[in-house]
């Protein structure tokens, strides 16, 4: 159960016992371009987010990831769904697919968190008990992060820093976790903060 999201990942100890971590982040690597690829020709865009953001922005692997993580406008989200589960990625039924879509391949999971916009179209909070609250307001406006020859847009480090600190606060269920910790050291370093 992931402490952040609170949704279940894919089942991953066969894969993980047999092939160890540094082939998973290969995998999940695969699936980030998969994904990137798809969106493309699926005329949408996703950004990453969560510890692979800040990878692709550092432009390197700097600690075992548990999963995939996205933002994608609502609009465009079932489109790239569908065409993900047309590639053998499988819908998980969980969570409510209105705020996250969830989809597993093997031992990889990729979530797709849902944007709305308000007025001015910056981004809020699509649906459930947070709709319309607003995310970074420029969270989107950064450039794309490159990491392993696959180009990347992701969400802004800035961006990547607050939402990191913020969760615990928006949602005191969720515990401070020593991985934020050290993920928010690392981006302020790159950013000379």
């Amino acid at each position: 159960m992931d402490q952040q999201t609170g949704h279940q990942h894919a089942d991953s100890a066969r894969m993980a016992e047999s092939t160890g971590p540094g082939a998973r982040a290969e995998r999940q690597l695969a699936a980030i371009g998969e994904l990137v690829a798809v969106a493309r020709q699926a005329g949408v865009t996703a950004w990453l987010r969560g510890g692979w953001a800040m990878d692709f922005y550092l432009g390197e692997v700097t600690r075992p990831h548990v999963d995939v993580d996205w933002f994608i406008w609502k609009e465009d989200a079932n489109r790239l769904a569908g065409a993900l589960a047309a590639r053998g990625w499988t819908l998980l039924p969980e969570p409510p697919h209105d705020q996250q879509i969830d989809l597993a391949k093997d031992d990889v999971e990729q979530s797709l968190t849902l944007l709305g916009r308000d007025e001015a179209g910056h981004p809020v909070v699509a649906a459930g008990p947070w709709a319309g609250e607003p995310w970074p307001p420029t969270m989107l406006d950064g450039p794309p992060g490159v990491l392993n020859g696959i180009s990347c847009p992701i969400i802004t480090p800035e961006a990547q820093i607050e939402l990191k600190r913020m969760y615990p606060v928006w949602n005191p269920a969720l515990k401070r976790r020593p991985k934020d910790a050290t993920d928010i050291a690392r981006l302020e370093a790159a950013l000379n903060l």
